[in-house]
């Protein structure tokens, strides 16, 4: 999550909940350039203690395609592989899964990206050439599935990371019991 002084401004890893509801509020602000190979580092980890930690009898997953490179408004590095292997890893859990796409502003990278996370869903393997229609000139100048990475530097330094996480994971450990909605 892209934490900045821009609306909704939330992201900040202070944003933890309040009241009755301290605690339960998990955010992991991340600075501009996040690759698919740092991101996994990190969602990994993370989600098993947040798994380990809510014990979820299902999850809903959504899919920002914002985050994704080239994105017009987003400022990260992911590609579909980085996506996909997040969406791989919830899917390993074996919870019922609910999958959303999300937020993006560079269509034609949101309709891969939903493309690909709809195909690892359903565990189908899907061609990364993509079939002539009439919307295919929207996806040059590749015509291709899946998106390169660009130059972008990566302002996640392995440091900044591990001490987000350690707080979060210090956040995590102040919960009184596991989070729950009871249905009458």
């Amino acid at each position: 999550h892209k934490f900045g002084e821009y609306f909704p401004g939330t992201g900040d890893l202070r944003d933890i909940g309040a009241g009755r509801g301290k605690y339960y509020a998990v955010n992991f602000p991340l600075r501009d350039g996040i690759d698919d190979d740092t991101y996994e580092t990190i969602f990994k980890p993370v989600m098993t203690k947040v798994i380990e930690t809510y014990q979820p009898n299902a999850i809903v997953l959504q899919c920002g395609a914002d985050s994704l490179t080239g994105d017009r408004l987003g400022c990260f590095n992911l590609t579909l592989k980085g996506h996909g292997k997040c969406v791989e890893f919830i899917k390993s859990l074996n919870l019922p899964l609910l999958l959303l796409g999300g937020g993006g502003y560079t269509i034609r990278n949101v309709a891969r990206a939903w493309t690909n996370e709809t195909a690892i869903a359903l565990s189908q393997e899907i061609s990364n050439e993509l079939p002539y229609n009439d919307y295919f000139e929207y996806y040059g100048p590749d015509f291709k599935l899946n998106i390169s990475p660009s130059n972008m530097p990566n302002q996640n330094s392995s440091e900044y990371l591990d001490k987000i996480k350690i707080k979060l994971f210090d956040n995590l450990r102040m919960l009184p019991h596991v989070p729950g909605v009871q249905m009458q």
